[in-house]
């Protein structure tokens, strides 16, 4: 089935009973996002919400909220998908199958945008003040657009070829914006808008933006999908939606005509201004700070029109299912592009980017088999080299044909510190650039990265207790055991670097003389209880509040030349510190205003 729009999308989920209508008129203040975070949380129902307070137009969420629902809407074009993926690694199987992909061939036909004439949109031109203007988070800047695709295009080289569709944070109000004439754009110059951008500045071009809001849901995929270089999002629109993508230029600017929503505008060269704060995906308020602005053109809205939004926060959120359906589509064509890789898994509970665990191939042995990482080392390089994944702050990788899926996180964590040796294979990559959603850093985008590598026979067999020595420690309480082998302790709070400095110098001091032969990491932590209660509670802390050049420390560590390395096992604080984002919390004032909904005679009672 070929979506023609969002509406015949949720029409269709609601036909096959996975979308409900919430008929009672809703604040978009907190209220919205209050509504689908508890039943996202249930693995509930898409949601249209039919009366939106202060706009005409509705507005829909949890679209993409299950794995089931992902595959439901894409199940006709999903397998075509795979086929051509798999063409794409393996060319010669067209050859070999002419018929098992001659269906493939035809339906290539759709992976080129149709351009037709604007009045086929069916638009009217409205205000931004008009749109559902969706505040999720209590200490939010304002109303944001949560799922865009916005569109840029090259200024020298302009048409749909040399384009770039992105999902990138929109503020519609508050902080200094003027209302109804300007918007806030944030996004990070290594992404294709910020090369556009910087190309139209220094040709001294307009950079003309447009933002499409709605659509059939292949339109909001194609703007989280990472392709490879060179390929349109436009024309994976088509392939994913099996109809091409409509579009037309109008003022200079391009427009999805099958968008509920478009704003158009420019992005006025040195112009920047406040955006944020903004409740983000790795389950912080990432803070204000300056970012372009874009001085509003049009709005266009059809009369029918219908408001795609989703509220992201500490994983798992909605957004969460677009990485599971991602994953799903591509397997692992990352492996397939950098030599040696046989797996990467970027980990969602630590909000995606600070952690990755990967699996390679150890090849180098030219005069006897190696006991130690080589391969690897290189394989990580690349890996911290390559599009998204360059925003990673911890590396794990390891190597083995016994290693397990790097998506079994237990036991991959527990292949890799059996083998890690902490006086050898650590490899930090100071000063340099991470998420600037992250604030465990020195600054904005600027912080560390490590490179965990472990390879060879096992060399510890890990701790399933806790070891005594950790009950009598001074200054540190409460340990408690989160995997084999990793301790946590809750450690007094602290004014500064200096002074979480010294105190892992006296947790050093402690331990240097035991013997933690089966402890490979000891977590400092606000609250140990809270780690030990479930893995992800693990992963988010540790991974999220760690900054590896300035909160790693170790047991006897050392330095040689340049390396630095331990010979006990690694402490890593991961406390929150003073320069670090609020943490999101739900308002317990919204919570009882939207329980109305969900008791008997709600739209939502039952979920």
């Amino acid at each position: 089935m070929s979506y023609t729009s969002l509406e015949a999308a949720l029409l269709d989920l609601e036909k096959h009973g996975t979308l409900v209508r919430v008929k009672e008129e809703v604040d978009p203040h907190l209220d919205m996002a209050a509504i689908h975070l508890r039943v996202f949380e249930k693995k509930g129902p898409a949601l249209l919400f039919e009366k939106v307070k202060g706009s005409s137009y509705r507005a829909a969420s949890n679209i993409f909220g299950t794995n089931d629902r992902c595959r439901f809407l894409f199940r006709h074009s999903l397998p075509f998908i795979k086929k051509l993926i798999a063409l794409r690694r393996d060319p010669l199987a067209g050859l070999k199958d002419p018929l098992g992909y001659f269906g493939t061939f035809l339906s290539s036909i759709n992976a080129l945008p149709a351009r037709r004439s604007f009045s086929a949109g069916g638009f009217r031109e409205i205000h931004i003040s008009e749109l559902p203007l969706i505040k999720h988070w209590p200490m939010d800047g304002g109303a944001f657009v949560t799922l865009p695709q916005v569109y840029s295009e090259d200024p020298i080289n302009p048409g749909w070829k040399h384009s770039n569709l992105g999902m990138y944070r929109i503020q519609l109000s508050g902080n200094e914006y003027a209302t109804n004439e300007e918007i806030g754009l944030h996004y990070q110059l290594h992404r294709g808008i910020g090369v556009h951008q910087e190309s139209a500045v220094r040709h001294n071009k307009p950079f003309r933006v447009s933002i499409f809001v709605g659509g059939p849901p292949s339109h909001t995929v194609a703007a989280v999908m990472p392709l490879p270089e060179g390929m349109s999002e436009l024309t994976f629109a088509g392939l994913l939606g099996g109809r091409r993508f409509r579009y037309v230029n109008k003022d200079g600017y391009g427009i999805s005509l099958d968008a509920d929503f478009v704003i158009t505008g420019e992005v006025i060269p040195g112009l920047n201004k406040p955006e944020g704060p903004f409740g983000d995906h790795l389950g912080y308020y990432s803070l204000m700070h300056p970012f372009p602005v874009l001085k509003v053109h049009k709005v266009y809205a059809k009369e029918k029109a219908i408001w795609p939004f989703t509220v992201v926060g500490r994983p798992p959120q909605e957004d969460t299912g677009f990485g599971n359906f991602i994953h799903e589509i591509t397997g692992e064509a990352i492996a397939d592009e950098i030599p040696g890789l046989k797996e990467v898994h970027a980990v969602d509970a630590a909000g995606v980017h600070p952690l990755l665990l990967a699996k390679g191939s150890e090849r180098y042995t030219p005069y006897a088999p190696s006991a130690r990482p080589a391969e690897i080392l290189t394989i990580a390089n690349h890996i911290l080299g390559t599009g998204q994944l360059s925003l990673a702050k911890f590396l794990f990788i390891t190597a083995g044909d016994d290693a397990p899926s790097v998506r079994d996180i237990p036991a991959y964590f527990n292949y890799l510190l059996s083998r890690i040796d902490f006086s050898r294979d650590l490899h930090f990559h100071t000063q340099t650039t991470i998420d600037t959603l992250d604030y465990s850093g020195a600054g904005l985008n600027a912080g560390s990265k490590i490179v965990l590598a472990a390879y060879g026979d096992p060399m510890r067999t890990l701790t399933n207790e806790v070891p005594a020595v950790f009950n009598s420690l001074k200054d540190f309480y409460d340990p408690k055991l989160i995997l084999p082998g990793i301790i946590a302790l809750r450690t007094p709070s602290f004014r500064n670097c200096e002074e979480a400095a010294h105190q892992a110098d006296l947790l050093n001091q402690q331990l240097k003389e035991a013997s933690l032969d089966s402890v490979a990491f000891i977590i400092l932590c606000d609250d140990s209880s809270f780690l030990s209660a479930h893995l992800n509670n693990f992963l988010w802390t540790a991974f999220t509040r760690c900054n590896p050049s300035h909160d790693i420390y170790g047991v006897n560590s050392f330095q040689s030349f340049k390396h630095w390395g331990c010979r006990g096992p690694l402490i890593m604080d991961a406390r929150s510190k003073p320069h670090h984002a609020p943490v999101l919390e739900k308002d317990p004032e919204v919570e009882k205003r939207i329980a109305p909904l969900f008791e008997k005679g709600g739209s939502l009672f039952g979920f």
